[in-house]
């Protein structure tokens, strides 16, 4: 059971303790500006939307600019030079965010079965994904949107090591055990940033499905967020590099500095928020 593993080990960390209250603070400092007048916050939740999936795609390789990201979602129009996929993925993710704020607000209970629907919806339209063979070369392998993986997959790591993931016949089981602890961690009244970040490393150490697995980990990360009332935790593109580090160390045990990484990301993306409301005058 997720009590005997050491990926589900919550840490004490002071420091943590110390980033999990300035989070609240902001968070607290968003909620008593609100409601505001016009329509301010739905173009904040549109400008959130659009950096959360610029970045999300980023860090997977799309090539699009933030510029591009945004002027594809807001008017639904390609740029000449860019791979249709990147577009194709900006789409599904701005849907999947979408499905994400109608699942809070019909407090539809999450699911292994909703990370199904999740994992469908990114792979939307996309009949074969990236891979890789076992000497190393770049493949490509067909897409089973939706449905968890029926074959091993594996990683290769900056240090130059081959990672490889939970086996497919054991990925229903480990599912399972997430979705089980997330519900007793919620019972349990853990700091939802704690359960969310924790939600994010054992989802991509399992690594349930072909394709889709960052992005899937980072929106049910998010989820778990908004679903408490707080902003999501947009994970910048510019931060990839300490981002994989600390899942690195996240993968020896060591879960504090991804925790703290992930409550850095939300303190970045509630300043900005704070920042907009002033300039607007919400002070």
């Amino acid at each position: 059971m997720p009590q005997n593993n050491p990926t589900y080990i919550i840490p004490n960390s002071a420091d943590l303790k110390v980033s999990l209250a300035e989070n609240d603070r902001l968070q607290k400092v968003i909620d008593d500006k609100r409601p505001l007048e016009g329509d301010l916050w739905d173009v904040i939740q549109f400008k959130l939307k659009v950096d959360w999936t610029y970045n999300s795609n980023a860090i997977e390789g799309s090539t699009l600019s933030p510029s591009e990201t945004l002027f594809f979602l807001r008017e639904g129009l390609t740029v000449k030079g860019k791979p249709l996929k990147d577009f194709l993925d900006a789409r599904n993710h701005s849907e999947a965010v979408d499905l994400l704020q109608d699942t809070i607000k019909d407090d539809r209970p999450l699911s292994t079965g909703f990370m199904k629907e999740i994992n469908a919806l990114i792979l939307n339209g996309v009949s074969y994904t990236a891979a890789q063979t076992p000497d190393g070369k770049s493949t490509k392998k067909k897409a089973h949107a939706g449905e968890y993986k029926k074959h091993p997959n594996h990683v290769l790591t900056p240090s130059g090591e081959i990672h490889t993931y939970v086996a497919p016949e054991q990925v229903a089981t480990e599912m399972d055990q997430l979705f089980e602890w997330i519900s007793e961690q919620e019972r349990n009244g853990t700091h939802p940033l704690i359960t969310a970040t924790f939600a994010h490393y054992n989802f991509v150490r399992i690594h349930p499905f072909d394709d889709g697995n960052g992005r899937g980990a980072r929106l049910l990360m998010n989820l778990l967020l908004m679903k408490n009332g707080y902003l999501p935790a947009v994970i910048n593109n510019e931060n990839r590099q300490d981002y994989i580090e600390c899942l690195q160390l996240a993968d020896k045990g060591e879960l504090a500095p991804f925790c703290l990484f992930v409550s850095q990301s939300l303190r970045e993306t509630q300043e900005s928020v704070v920042n907009i409301l002033e300039e607007n005058g919400n002070k």
